[in-house]
């Protein structure tokens, strides 16, 4: 899960993580009080929405008075903001955070994530930080390093040392780098975080350091136990369809081609959609209804998948194991005459009690194609999507 900078930054707070004054806001209007509470020479003027690369294209304004901060604040609210790590209809901004400006000396790179190579926390830094970060890892990928923490030891003063020495350091900066890394630390393990991103950590004039941007992702499989991070979840930077289909228990993802596709288990589902495109179709989603599939699931990934107006057939991909494939197509066939399916519907059963299930599906009367082979299916849901089109 994601949640927003100026919600990231409340929790910098919680963990002694200095960060740049700066308050909420979602109208011009408390987005100009804010700004004259802030009592500054200049502000900056953030859009708040799930997705990097904001100040490349206008997410993020200078404002020299507070006449601008109305301006800026008019001409970003209610809008779309199409990033680079956005789809081409971007993220709508409902919210802004106002920031007083600090004279930066250097931008530097700081983050916290989890590698499963190495199987440890490990924090990667940059003494060349700021906006074009992805820039720096590919063209020049010595100007990054990183520390694994070992899980048995903890975070080490040592190792903080190492990444300031790096960072070009020095003096009290140290001691403020420490300071900073075991925020990020304790943050990222007492939240069950799986990355925090502090880009650009700057260094002011007077030589302090403040994390200017924020970012932090959680384990979805831990928010239960962490109902304070729930509770920052916006449904409006994500998917409508992604955030229904989690109430049901099912796994969606929306793609862009025509042929929505129904599977059991995450990397049948992944074979299912490459075989499609191998044979010159376009998936529309990604769905896995997960192993213990129920009439109630059926009828909901098929809600789901048919809500997008761009499907033209359906490619049903189940390997009977937990669940019987005779209880599948009771449910597949029930699901079509609750909804009302009329795209056609390809349907592929294997695994336990697969010929009473395959029996159930011949001659129903219904627009289903009942295939033994996925080879057949995806070739035949492929040809029927032309067909529609």
């Amino acid at each position: 899960m994601n949640i927003h900078e100026y919600q990231a930054k409340h929790l910098f707070q919680q963990y002694a993580i200095p960060i740049p004054e700066g308050k909420y806001a979602d109208t011009p209007e408390s987005a100009e009080q804010a700004a004259r509470a802030l009592n500054g020479d200049g502000w900056v003027v953030k859009a708040q929405v799930h997705a990097g690369g904001r100040g490349k294209v206008g997410g993020v304004k200078l404002a020299k008075n507070l006449a601008e901060v109305m301006d800026f604040s008019r001409e970003l609210l209610g809008k779309r903001l199409v990033t680079i790590q956005t789809d081409s209809a971007g993220l709508p901004i409902n919210s802004l955070l106002i920031e007083k400006i600090y004279p930066i000396k250097r931008e530097l790179y700081l983050s916290l994530i989890l590698d499963r190579a190495t199987e440890r926390v490990m924090f990667i830094a940059s003494s060349s930080g700021g906006m074009d970060i992805e820039a720096v890892a590919h063209d020049t990928p010595e100007k990054i390093i990183s520390t694994a923490v070992h899980p048995a030891a903890g975070l080490q003063s040592y190792t903080c040392r190492k990444v300031a020495y790096t960072l070009g350091l020095k003096g009290t900066q140290l001691k403020a780098l420490e300071k900073i890394m075991f925020g990020m630390y304790r943050l990222f393990l007492a939240k069950d975080a799986t990355q925090i991103e502090i880009n650009p950590l700057i260094e002011t004039d007077s030589g302090d350091l403040l994390a200017l941007d924020a970012k932090i992702n959680f384990d979805d499989n831990a928010l239960a136990i962490h109902p304070d991070i729930l509770a920052m979840k916006d449904p409006t930077q994500e998917d409508d369809k992604e955030n229904e289909a989690q109430q049901f228990g099912l796994n969606y993802i929306t793609l862009e081609g025509n042929i929505g596709c129904m599977v059991n288990g995450a990397g049948l589902a992944m074979a299912t959609m490459d075989l499609v495109k191998l044979k010159g179709g376009l998936p529309a989603n990604f769905l896995d209804v997960g192993g213990g599939t129920n009439v109630e699931k059926v009828c909901e990934a098929f809600k789901l998948i048919l809500s997008d107006g761009s499907v033209k057939a359906v490619l049903v991909n189940i390997f009977g194991g937990i669940v019987k494939c005779d209880v599948i197509a009771q449910g597949i066939l029930e699901a079509m005459k609750q909804i009302h399916v009329t795209v056609p519907v390809v349907v592929r059963l294997e695994g336990t009690n697969v010929e009473q299930g395959r029996a159930l599906l011949t001659n129903t009367g219904l627009n289903l194609y009942a295939s033994e082979d996925l080879n057949h299916a995806a070739e035949q849901v492929v040809a029927l999507a032309k067909a529609v089109a």
